[in-house]
């Protein structure tokens, strides 16, 4: 990064290499990040072939649209059983301008654990490969990756509280309803709509927002555009870090943690070209316990900690709070 551009934003850097001889050290560093910028960048996830993770975005987007049809959501084609997974695509008149493609960890077929039509659950759908690139394994071995990563940083996070290092595991370690997603931002076609068009002439692809999960890891591979909200209500570009991932938090944790961890809004800048990224939203079991006072629960101390169920908050958020185009157009179940 250039010191010379003043809308640059310097992140801390978290080295997960680092921590394996140093932990009490870096883990000081997750926390006093997440208390005071609400984004990092973290170094040192090793397995990730980046060149590969681009070539699988552009293989995707590259597929016939008939192709990715037979992916769509429900939503978009009624023909289709898969309501949350899969893939979604731009739609007009909407200022996120965007396509993606989900999936998730797929549970037991038939888990009487599970209730009928909870879509968080929904097998994954994957397109037929033709032998050029071993899609699904590629992306699964990537999630796995990450899912781990995920843990070690929020045992980082804890052992930087002074609570127990796995305090935070059981909230995952039942089927996990986390999200792998491809993201390709195709530049506008024309006239943006006017929703689109924020200050300066600039433009977005994803207006402002925080995200409503508990933790984000991002590969943005090279492209700039992602920008953050800083301390002094300035917007500040997060530049590409080569084979470091950002992280940032969600509405979940921040809640959990009583505010003291930062959800930081954040938004994507139109930059002219086709821009693609790889999110990977960390987010508990459906019945996971994300009630507040969370550290009373941890520590014994402090206000009474409620239970409440990951699922349930999460339907709120996406289909009528926070209304996002892709997730409003949910079932009840």
């Amino acid at each position: 990064m250039s010191s010379g551009d003043a809308n640059q934003f310097r992140l801390p850097i978290v080295d997960l290499d680092r921590a394996k001889v140093d932990k009490a050290a870096v883990a000081a560093e997750v926390v006093d990040a997440l208390e005071n910028v609400g984004f990092l960048y973290i170094d040192n996830i090793h397995g990730i072939d980046f060149e590969k993770l681009m070539d699988g975005c552009k293989w995707f987007f590259g597929l016939p649209m008939d192709v990715r049809n037979g992916l769509m959501r429900k939503h978009w084609n009624e023909t289709n059983p898969n309501v949350y997974r899969g893939y979604f695509p731009v739609v007009e008149g909407e200022p996120s301008r965007k396509e993606g493609f989900e999936f998730g960890r797929d549970i037991t077929p038939g888990d009487p654990t599970v209730k009928p039509g909870n879509w968080f659950y929904e097998p994954s759908v994957w397109p037929k490969e033709d032998g050029t690139y071993p899609f699904k394994e590629f992306m699964s071995n990537c999630y796995t990756i990450l899912h781990n990563a995920s843990l070690d940083i929020l045992r980082l996070a804890a052992v930087g509280l002074g609570i127990d290092e796995h305090a935070f595991d059981n909230i995952f370690a039942d089927r996990p309803c986390t999200t792998f997603r491809l993201m390709h931002y195709p530049p506008w076609d024309g006239a943006p709509p006017e929703n689109a068009k924020i200050e300066d002439g600039k433009v977005v692809t994803t207006p402002d927002h925080t995200d409503s999960n508990f933790l984000t890891l991002l590969y943005t591979f090279h492209f700039t555009g992602l920008e953050v909200i800083t301390a002094d209500g300035k917007w500040k570009a997060v530049e590409p870090r080569p084979k470091s991932f950002v992280m940032n938090i969600g509405d979940v944790f921040s809640r959990m943690m009583g505010g003291r961890f930062k959800a930081t809004r954040h938004r994507v800048l139109d930059i002219g070209v086709d821009r693609f990224s790889v999110p990977f939203f960390l987010e508990p079991s459906y019945d996971g316990d994300i009630g507040e006072n969370f550290m009373s629960l941890a520590t014994g101390k402090g206000p009474e900690h409620k239970v409440e169920k990951y699922g349930p908050w999460m339907i709120q958020q996406v289909k009528y709070i926070k209304k996002y185009f892709e997730y409003k157009v949910l079932p009840e179940f």
